[in-house]
């Protein structure tokens, strides 16, 4: 599922490739039904205008200008942005679809249509009405030793809250538990200042060497977990093995041997 690094991927692809163009149509793709797409008028707010800027909030992502209106994208579990010239025809799965002058076009692609676009103000005004917490690569070290420190719940289920901390999910909650040694059923509090402080450090260089490499997990270290994420295959750390748990009603994948 896109976490922050992949929904920064996607973001940089619009700042690329999609900024400084005229909006001529926005229009559905097809098979559409069961996703939420903007209607007819949401679509003729984009016509005319374009988009100058780019901003992402945890795993949303948002294009627009200064005086609106914005796109507001969330890419669910399978869902991308995808640049691409008219004479190349849009890719397939494509629910939505921007057509800027010339012959530039964005799609959003969104195979299994758990993923979102809505037409919106402004991004502040979206991340208020759906109360997503700090952006886990903007929050600071004191705001989130309180925030999941004072979690009764699993550590895994609180880095995945995004009312608490927004843009962590399962693949990158499983990474950062799996290199501070750390059992995803633990509790918050039982975590000391020093270890949560740790996990802080942990998660930010996780997330922004991930975002370095434009979510090409190829170019990550051969001992993070994502390379055998596996039920049954052998850690990279310690030669332990992994396994597969339910965590507040999510796969977990950690190692027996080093995370307690």
């Amino acid at each position: 599922m896109p976490e922050l690094p992949e929904a920064e991927a996607n973001r940089l692809r619009i700042a690329r490739d999609c900024l400084n163009r005229t909006i001529e149509a926005a229009k559905p793709g097809d098979d559409t039904d069961h996703i939420e797409l903007p209607g007819d008028n949401e679509r003729g707010r984009l016509v005319g205008h374009q988009f100058t800027q780019t901003h992402r909030h945890g795993k949303l992502i948002f294009a627009g200008s200064g005086t609106g209106p914005w796109i507001a994208v969330h890419l669910g579990m399978t869902g991308s942005l995808r640049p691409f010239e008219a004479d190349d025809g849009p890719p397939d799965y494509a629910k939505f679809l921007i057509l800027f002058e010339g012959e530039r076009r964005l799609a959003f692609r969104c195979p299994r249509k758990l993923g979102w676009v809505r037409v919106v103000d402004s991004p502040q005004a979206e991340i208020d009405r759906i109360e997503f917490g700090p952006d886990a690569l903007e929050i600071s070290r004191d705001v989130f030793v309180e925030v999941i420190g004072t979690s009764r719940g699993a550590i895994k289920s609180a880095l995945m809250q995004q009312k608490k901390l927004a843009g962590i999910g399962n693949l990158w909650s499983d990474e950062i538990l799996f290199r501070l040694g750390i059992d995803p059923q633990r509790k918050g509090t039982q975590l000391d200042e020093e270890q949560l402080g740790e996990m802080y450090d942990a998660m930010r260089n996780i997330l922004r060497a991930v975002v370095d490499t434009q979510a090409d997990y190829s170019k990550l270290p051969e001992d993070w977990l994502i390379h055998t994420r596996d039920e049954g295959a052998e850690c990279p750390q310690c030669g332990g093995k992994i396994t597969r748990t339910k965590v507040g009603g999510r796969s977990a994948f950690h190692c027996t041997r080093h995370q307690d």
